[in-house]
């Protein structure tokens, strides 16, 4: 099967993409493109998979350089693209050309970064935790950090779960507040004391105040297009004992 890659006008003309989960070798529970090492999957099977989106994007050298990650607001430079698998961060920039970056998501938001004028891109995992702890502002700040403009930086924030499917309780929405009182208006009322947490525009938030020239949300609720796309919240509910990971990738 053809491997199904989403793209953003926004960083035309980089190298980049969101790869759904069709085309992977992958079986059961992780049926297609599961690019998770730390998943449960089959090793060498993940290592298929991780290739074919390696030869999708022309990635040279040792291929995709990714990150051991931990929803933090910890980025790394890369500077080759030697392994930095046992690395652990959210967020990777580069300025080098031939380096391929990649962050693994299954519901996080998946955040591609290129300043195309100055030669810098950059990848970051964002759930909740490493958004509201500042992993995109960092992100950006690395990049500046290598020659990049904020005004020239764009960015965009690929399948993520949407807030039609983000129930939350009560602690995790007075989290929010205590961080900021006005974070109020990225939630919704749900049932009883729920609430509904709409994650990519907290995402766009936070892109717009790190202050990059273009940034978008491309659409597509991981949670509720599961021929698609991995989510750990549908998998959890559905009592499953794992599940896979989206990759997305941007190169020079």
């Amino acid at each position: 099967m053809t491997l199904e890659i989403l793209y953003s006008d926004a960083l035309s003309p980089v190298r980049h993409g969101f790869f759904t989960r069709k085309g992977g070798a992958s079986s059961g529970v992780f049926r297609g493109l599961n690019c998770g090492q730390g998943s449960s999957d089959q090793s060498d099977i993940v290592a298929i998979n991780r290739d074919r989106v390696a030869k999708a994007m022309n990635a040279g050298g040792t291929g995709l350089t990714t990150v051991y990650q931990v929803h933090s607001a910890d980025v790394v430079t890369v500077t080759s693209d030697s392994d930095l698998s046992g690395a652990k961060a959210d967020g990777l920039v580069t300025a080098t050309p031939g380096v391929t970056l990649g962050v693994l998501t299954a519901d996080c938001q998946p955040v591609l970064f290129a300043d195309p004028e100055n030669g810098v891109i950059g990848a970051a995992h964002a759930g909740w935790r490493g958004a509201l702890d500042g992993v995109i502002e960092a992100t950006v700040d690395a990049m500046v950090a290598l020659g990049a403009k904020r005004e020239a930086i764009n960015a965009a924030i690929g399948p993520t779960i949407s807030q039609r499917a983000y129930e939350v309780g009560p602690e995790f929405l007075d989290r929010f507040l205590q961080e900021d009182p006005d974070y109020a208006r990225f939630f919704t009322d749900g049932d009883g004391d729920k609430a509904q947490f709409d994650l990519p525009s907290f995402g766009l938030f936070c892109l717009n105040k790190a202050g990059v020239g273009t940034a978008e949300w491309i659409g597509h609720c991981t949670y509720s297009d599961p021929d698609r796309f991995y989510s750990f919240r549908r998998s959890t509910h559905q009592g499953e004992a794992d599940y896979g990971r989206l990759i997305s990738a941007i190169g020079l």
